[in-house]
């Protein structure tokens, strides 16, 4: 099954922008973004196992970042790229500027995880099972949205679709998540490349920034005082300042501590 995208902006726009989310959620985190970026030409997709891509439950980093560089490869028609991902969408970006070092010409990494978590990648399957029937409960799916700053408008949609995922593709979800690692090539991604984390994110967090930036002498890396994990959630007009200052080489917003 072919990975679903939602189209918005102008479709001759100088620049192909591609938004991809986080775990258990789907494109529609992205809605702040898509007015203030209308005059680029941009792609929302739903990675496999969620929003409208859920039936594919086959869910890997790897396999998704191979879908996607073919659709940009296919949509490009000479264009600059950008390509943002928040949380397991930036782990999806890590693989694709390793895949195709000279594909992106911009990348923003938000809250990517890099270091793999041997101990809790262990306990996923038993936990999950156990908490896995919570998830039907708006009390419990409420508890786990205020993570991300999914409050107001973001939470029925976000209660909804976490009673639409299934069990396995919740576990292959977060195995894939706590298992990743900086891949081979991802040195060699010849675009701009900017790592974002909020400094009220856990340390594994902000040290995978710090190891972003390390890995590639193209890169950069800013952390957002008094921000946990989900920037483009919970300060929208910050994180839109930061792509556009980004891709059109103004300066960061002077909230960005750089890393």
């Amino acid at each position: 099954m072919a990975i679903h995208i939602q189209e918005y902006g102008d479709p001759n726009g100088d620049y192909l922008v591609v938004f991809l989310h986080g775990g258990g959620v789907s494109g529609w985190m992205w809605e702040k973004q898509m007015a203030a970026f209308a005059g680029y030409h941009c792609l929302v997709p739903d990675l496999p196992g969620h929003g409208f891509s859920r039936e594919d439950k086959e869910f890997t980093i790897r396999s998704s970042a191979e879908e996607l560089v073919s659709i940009i490869e296919e949509r490009a028609q000479g264009r600059k790229i950008v390509v943002t991902g928040f949380s397991l969408g930036a782990q999806v970006l890590v693989q694709m500027l390793a895949m195709r070092p000279e594909l992106i010409d911009y990348a923003i990494i938000n809250s990517a995880l890099v270091r793999p978590i041997p101990s809790a990648s262990r306990l996923i399957r038993p936990a999950v099972r156990l908490s896995f029937p919570l998830i039907k409960y708006r009390w419990f799916a409420k508890l786990q949205a205020k993570t991300l700053y999914l409050g107001g408008e973001y939470l029925e949609r976000y209660v909804e679709e976490s009673r639409q995922m299934e069990l396995m593709t919740l576990i292959r979800v977060l195995e894939e998540n706590m298992s990743f690692r900086i891949p081979a090539g991802f040195s060699e991604a010849s675009g701009k490349i900017l790592v974002t984390v909020g400094e009220r994110e856990k340390s594994v967090m902000k040290q995978s920034a710090r190891d972003l930036v390390a890995a590639n002498p193209r890169s950069m890396g800013v952390a957002i005082p008094r921000m946990g994990h989900g920037l483009s959630l919970a300060n929208p007009e910050l994180f839109n300042k930061l792509v556009e200052a980004w891709i059109q080489g103004g300066e960061l917003p002077g909230e960005c501590r750089k890393i």
